[in-house]
Formats: C-alpha cells, sequence, structure tokens
C-alpha cells in the first residue's frame, strides 16, 4: 500500500484550493471614501452664471398656425388652416386634392407644421398614409392632435 495513487496525492498535507469569493470590503471603503470626497467638495464649486448677449429691437418671430388635417371615422378628410389674409378656411378635399394643396402650401410655407386630427375609430394604416404622404410631399414638421383627458 505504501505506492497507491491516492496515499501519493495527500503526502504534503492539505491540498490548496483556489478561493472563490470574493473580498468586497476594500471596493467598498474605497466607495465611502469618494462618497465622502464628493460630499465635502459639492457645495464648494460654485455654480456659473451665464451672462446671455441682449437683443436691441429685434422683432418677435410670428409663429405660422399648423395646418390641421382632419380624417373623419368616414376616411373623409378636411383640411383647416389660415389663408393668407388671415382667416382662417376648411376645405373639404380627396386624398389626390391633399397632396396638391399641401405640396403647394409646402412651397410657399416651408416651415409650416401640419398637425393630424383622425378620429378614434379610423384605423391606424390610414393615419399612417396620411403621415408617410405629408413626409413625401416634403413636410418637415408631422403631429398627431389629440384630446386630453
Amino acid at each position: 500500500m505504501a505506492g497507491s495513487p491516492i496515499r501519493s496525492s495527500m503526502r504534503g498535507g492539505r491540498s490548496r484550493r483556489a478561493m472563490a469569493d470574493i473580498n468586497v470590503v476594500p471596493y467598498i471603503d474605497v466607495m465611502l471614501v469618494l462618497l465622502v470626497i464628493f460630499m465635502v467638495t459639492a457645495p464648494l464649486v460654485a455654480p456659473s452664471i451665464i451672462n446671455l448677449p441682449t437683443v436691441g429691437n429685434a422683432a418677435p418671430q410670428e409663429q405660422t398656425p399648423p395646418v390641421v388635417v382632419n380624417i373623419k371615422a368616414d376616411r373623409t378628410m378636411s383640411v383647416k388652416y389660415k389663408g393668407d389674409s388671415g382667416a382662417t378656411r376648411e376645405d373639404t378635399m380627396t386624398k389626390a386634392e391633399l397632396d396638391s394643396f399641401i405640396s403647394a402650401r409646402q412651397a410657399d410655407h416651408p416651415d409650416q407644421p401640419v398637425v393630424i386630427a383622425a378620429d378614434k375609430t379610423v384605423q391606424y394604416d390610414a393615419v399612417m398614409t396620411v403621415m408617410s404622404d405629408l413626409k413625401a410631399r416634403g413636410v418637415k414638421r408631422v403631429g398627431l392632435l389629440v384630446k386630453s383627458q
């Protein structure tokens, strides 16, 4: 039995195993020291004051009211907009008429937003079709109009 393999592996006393646990106490100590440093230095940092430039007699920019495209439950469309005379107009249009109207309107007022107001029973694909048509006609800002509760 003197030459058995089991006995020779046990020679030398205890076998060494790798330690499976990570000692996190030093990490916690470092984090607490950093926390104390930040708590002490935070009140010492003065907020910077920014002096903004002033403008003389600049005219405020007029905001153009959006064109509202109404999609009714029966999928008919109407467009509500403020004309060049300042009067609010509402016209019932087909899809082809809407496309030509939006193209002409964007040529005259390129930054005017368009808002889609759809009935809640209108299917999602109808709203997305109108939205993609507006984007294809060069409308930069398209939004959805919702009713607040």
